[in-house]
């Protein structure tokens, strides 16, 4: 399967200027690579942008349900390269027909088969603190099925893949719907207290849902922040953020622990830049989970806008290996040299982080030149493992 990935840095509220931004990223792609592709996927609320902190911030973006700007773009998209499109948007469902309830606000993403139909919609689940001052939690659940061209794929938004810390539910004035499900909504959590608590790390249950569907394609938009320091972060625009992608995996480990010979694709399609003194990680991938290993099969550093497009059919660039004993290498920035081949950073987020490592074996790596701190971190890292060096 041909998967692309569209990284770019829209601007909050700037929506014309966020769709020329993304046309820009397509138009200086090779027309050949796109002409064969599967799948293209944008991040969360990509025209839009995301960090509104309020209904009336974001009411001038709203987008009616399958058919405003996000959804035109998308069907244009599809139609011009023969791709199913995944794209965010912040979805207004109109409820008139239930009058006198008032309208309810998602962060949706919307699904455009090849031929330029809607194949599907899903709205976010576990919102994040932000997503709760105008959007409704989806009453659906994570989205799986069947997309003709694409295989059977679940579909997530951002913090989907995080464990949810508390079950809120942002009541909006004059919603008289929404007081009855809020409601309801009480009334089942006292019999099954499913969210009533803090859920633990280790519920996965973005992950697990992944299992329960036998998916083989799972596809995350984000509007994923660096946790790094802002200043620091963008000194390596080109690199990764390996903390972010390691945090990522580690919400998928029932996926990589499961034993089995089917390969699972998974797509994070981030967002980049700055916006709102907020500082996105980028770091788009596509990776193919199958019996304790993680190929990757391409991804963006942290500021590149453009699209990653890769083939799944084709030999992955590396792989992330799960081992009991593998050794776990402290630091941000250790490069791979020629006595260090196996080498990537693995920040300490998680116990499962402390045995994953990162194998290149399709093309050498050109390690960028060594400065001071990187130089000090092999020189412990040598010495951490018994060779001698500077």
């Amino acid at each position: 399967m041909r998967i692309g990935c569209l990284q770019f840095a829209p601007v909050k509220g700037d929506v014309n200027n966020n769709l020329a931004r993304a046309d820009g990223a397509l138009l200086k792609c090779d027309p050949s690579e796109l002409a064969d592709l599967d799948l293209l996927v944008l991040p969360e609320l990509a025209f839009s942008g995301y960090y509104f902190k309020s209904l009336k911030e974001i009411f001038p973006h709203l987008e009616p349900t399958g058919a405003g700007i996000s959804s035109l773009w998308a069907r244009t998209i599809a139609l011009k390269y023969g791709c199913t499109v995944v794209v965010g948007y912040p979805e207004k469902v109109d409820m008139s027909k239930n009058w006198p309830a008032s309208p309810e606000y998602y962060n949706s993403s919307i699904i455009v088969n090849a031929d330029g139909e809607i194949a599907g919609g899903y709205r976010k689940t576990h919102l994040y603190t932000v997503d709760e001052t105008w959007a409704l939690e989806g009453q659906d659940g994570f989205f799986c099925g069947d997309i003709a061209g694409v295989e059977n794929v679940t579909l997530g938004i951002s913090t989907d893949l995080a464990f949810v810390t508390l079950h809120r539910r942002p009541i909006h004035p004059f919603s008289l719907n929404m007081l009855v499900r809020v409601i309801s909504h009480l009334a089942n959590t006292l019999l099954h207290s499913p969210y009533r608590f803090r859920s633990a790390f280790t519920d996965h249950e973005f992950a697990f849902h992944v299992l329960n569907c036998h998916s083989n394609l799972v596809v995350v938009s984000l509007a994923w922040p660096t946790s790094q320091d802002a200043h620091l972060f963008r000194r390596a625009p080109q690199e990764p953020d390996m903390e972010t992608l390691m945090y990522w995996m580690t919400r998928l480990g029932p996926i990589i622990h499961r034993e089995t010979d089917q390969e699972t694709i998974v797509v994070f399609a981030n967002r980049t830049g700055v916006d709102d003194k907020i500082t996105y990680a980028g770091t788009s991938a596509v990776l193919g989970i199958r019996d304790g290993e993680v190929n990757v099969y391409g991804i963006l550093g942290r500021s590149d806008k453009e699209v990653l497009i890769v083939d799944t059919n084709q030999e992955p660039l590396g792989k992330l290996v799960y081992r009991q004993d593998g050794p776990f290498v402290h630091g941000q920035t250790v490069y791979p040299t020629e006595e260090h081949p196996k080498l990537e950073p693995s920040p300490p987020l998680h116990r499962l982080l402390q045995h994953v490592l990162l194998e290149h074996h399709r093309r050498p790596y050109q390690a960028p030149p060594a400065g001071p701190r990187q130089v000090q971190q092999l020189s412990r890292l040598r010495h951490e493992s018994g060779q001698r060096g500077p």
